[in-house]
């Protein structure tokens, strides 16, 4: 399978104050058509910037990031909009759902934003996701009168809506019960096998890893092998 993730020596330093604090230190991997990856790491391990930074939501300092074979640093600001609209489908830890919008607007704005004319496939491609996930008969709601669970599973129907190649989720679970966690991971699992989308999971759950057919390890802003990872034992089935 050709690769289409590459990460290649990205780094990154924030600056604090006076001092520089390294998140990424020369970070390079590749993920395949159709794989689904973990990336997972404690809190500071550089996992989140890593994240942003090949969604093309945050410039590296050094380094490139190729999507499709496309380096997002060659790309315009214009451009680099279009790729993410038209390949990435993004989840965050905090929903970011329009406080406004019943539960099916915020999911069906995905389609307006990414200029799709919705088809009687793309109908049924929504009713099968929100049905899969258990929202079905809460679209008429607004997120104030829906669970954190319920959020979660609204955000994840907008970043799958589109089908886009793939899809980039950062800390799913973060915020949900053991119930709400399966039906996501599952979900984020189904649409990797069924639908054939790339997914790359950043998580600090080694429950929620273990969902990916291959788990990269993160540790102050570098690649460590699983066995220097104390967060989890060594599966070298998964390596």
């Amino acid at each position: 399978m050709a690769a289409i993730i590459q990460a290649q020596e990205l780094r990154k330093t924030y600056k604090i104050g006076k001092v520089d604090v390294p998140a990424l230190r020369g970070v390079s991997f590749e993920v395949a058509e159709g794989e689904f990856v973990s990336v997972v790491g404690p809190s500071g391990s550089g996992k989140s910037t890593l994240f942003y930074i090949l969604g093309g939501l945050t410039k590296a300092d050094g380094g490139r990031v190729l999507i499709g074979g496309t380096d997002f640093a060659q790309l315009s600001d214009g451009e680099r909009t279009r790729l993410r609209k038209s390949k990435i489908g993004f989840v965050f830890q905090k929903f970011n759902l329009l406080p406004t919008l019943s539960a099916r607007d915020n999911i069906s704005i995905a389609r307006d934003i990414a200029g799709r004319k919705s088809t009687p496939d793309d109908d049924a491609h929504f009713q099968k996701i929100t049905a899969l996930l258990g929202i079905d008969k809460r679209l008429d709601h607004r997120p104030s009168e829906l669970s954190g669970g319920e959020q979660q599973r609204v955000a994840l129907a907008r970043a799958l809506i589109n089908r886009p190649a793939i899809v980039l989720a950062d800390e799913p679970t973060g915020n949900l019960d053991t119930k709400n966690s399966d039906i996501v991971l599952n979900m984020l699992r189904q649409s990797n096998k069924e639908f054939g989308q790339t997914v790359l999971m950043i998580t600090h759950n080694p429950e929620a890893a273990a969902f990916g057919d291959r788990i990269i390890h993160m540790r102050d802003g570098e690649i460590v092998p699983a066995a220097k990872d104390p967060q989890m034992p060594y599966d070298p089935a998964k390596h």
